[in-house]
């Protein structure tokens, strides 16, 4: 289903049930390591149909960082990574939502961590727009996916690219309903 024009200029909630922000780290130079944030937010502002001239703002709390073994989450939140105690919060800002072929979208903006603001492009995939059947709200799907480089934010600098890569890929599947 197509959203109209007269649905835009507005603001999209995250769907937090139905969304997920997460990572992907190659470990050992063999395997990729995944995990996501429990307690993340989100929003989209756009006054087009299409999203061309929308913004996008994310934020991550660092202490619910999930690998699914609770001693490695335990050391991400450490000073030799993500110094959760004194950066307790990963946010991006889009600066430019700019429309690419079909459905595809780059996203500029600044993401921070670990106490680092550094400007990042990412790819942005416009799953689709419908209404929710239980909701009646209407919704809009993004994949944004994306590589950075760790060392450039300060993140377990003391770890070798033969044990953890230097691009960590940054991967999120939303939601977003509109308030």
């Amino acid at each position: 289903m197509i959203i109209s024009a007269s649905a835009f200029g507005q603001t999209w909630s995250i769907d937090k049930a139905h969304s997920r922000i997460g990572f992907g780290i190659t470990h050992l130079t063999i395997n990729e390591i995944e995990g996501d944030f429990k307690t993340f937010d989100g929003k989209i502002t756009s006054s087009k149909a299409d999203f061309s001239d929308a913004t996008i703002e994310f934020s991550a709390d660092i202490n619910t960082i999930n690998t699914d073994v609770e001693a490695r989450d335990k050391h991400l939140k450490s000073a030799d990574f993500f110094d959760a105690a004194n950066n307790p919060t990963l946010t991006f800002k889009s600066t430019s939502f700019k429309k690419g072929k079909g459905k595809d979208y780059k996203v500029t903006g600044n993401l921070t961590m670990h106490g680092v603001t550094k400007p990042v492009t990412l790819d942005a995939v416009l799953v689709g727009t419908t209404t929710n059947p239980m909701s009646k709200k209407e919704m809009a799907g993004f994949r944004i996916t994306g590589v950075i480089n760790r060392s450039e934010f300060g993140i377990g600098t003391s770890m070798p690219a033969a044990m953890l890569s230097e691009n960590v890929e940054l991967k999120a599947n939303t939601e977003f309903a509109k308030d």
